[in-house]
């Protein structure tokens, strides 16, 4: 009987995915390719996976050279092999880092210096919501989306104040930051747009550039279950794709982007302008 029921139950669950991939909505973005980052080198953290990959295969396109960071060898591994399909005479190479583990970041760093593009891409999504959250989940939250990147950028733009480097730095934020903050999560990414603008004005004198893009609802692995949902909240019926992310990365990072400072750039597709008539 319980047998039974648990096939059941994992029928219906298929029943569930399936709907609602038939409901994602299918489409070709076109892929930038350009020299708009040669001669450039860039450190991407959380680059293995996800968002971080998709904007390291764009830097790659684009002609820089590429750092990925994370904790998980094989992981970082696998894609550097992606990374060298994508452009085999691509300079990529990996660094063990655990974004947490601040004290690391000066000795870590001298292992990949120099460059002179940072994305801040390691992120945590869980935490729980306002009622529920535990200390311990919080503060994982705040230490990986907030501290880390914190931390990593006054260390890397401290090193790039010293030998007069006109970089660049690219925080990774999220369209929550627009929402009450009911989450560890979604103060996490409000605390990193403000820091997005309080470093921008900071480091703008020293001709480093600071600026934030922020994806909605994305095509990753992490979000592909819940597809249909994000659609149905979405004016333009689908989620953000990874490509369209790291296309507009490569172009915030590059010289066509010098004047445009303490911005941070909503990937939506039109779910932030929606309202309560919607």
């Amino acid at each position: 009987m319980l047998i039974r029921k648990i096939i059941g139950a994992l029928r219906r669950r298929i029943q569930r995915l399936r709907k609602r991939h038939e409901k994602l909505v299918a489409v070709q973005v076109p892929v930038l390719y350009s020299e708009l980052l040669k001669g450039r080198k860039a450190l991407i953290t959380g680059g293995s996976c996800g968002i971080g990959l998709a904007i390291a295969e764009a830097f790659v396109r684009a002609g820089a050279d590429v750092v990925i960071t994370g904790r998980n060898s094989g992981q970082l591994d696998k894609a550097i092999a992606r990374l060298k399909n994508v452009n085999a005479a691509a300079c990529v190479s990996t660094l063990i880092l655990d974004i947490c583990d601040t004290e690391s970041f000066p000795d870590k760093l001298k292992i990949v210096e120099p460059f002179d593009v940072l994305v801040n891409n390691a992120g945590y999504v869980g935490g729980g919501v306002f009622g529920t959250t535990t200390r311990e989940a919080y503060d994982k939250t705040l230490e990986t989306n907030l501290r880390g990147a914190y931390f990593m950028s006054q260390c890397v733009s401290g090193q790039w104040i010293a030998n007069g480097v006109k970089g660049n730095i690219l925080n990774v934020c999220s369209a929550s930051s627009l929402r009450p903050g009911e989450s560890a999560y979604i103060l996490s990414k409000w605390g990193l747009r403000a820091l997005t603008i309080g470093m921008a004005r900071k480091l703008i004198k020293h001709g480093i550039v600071v600026n934030g893009i922020a994806p909605g609802c994305t095509d990753t692995a992490k979000f592909a279950l819940d597809g249909n949902i994000c659609n149905s909240r979405n004016p333009s019926g689908r989620m953000v794709t990874t490509v369209e992310i790291a296309n507009m990365s490569v172009v915030l990072v590059s010289s066509l982007c010098r004047m445009v400072v303490g911005d941070v750039l909503y990937m939506t597709g039109g779910a932030a302008i929606t309202t309560l008539d919607d």
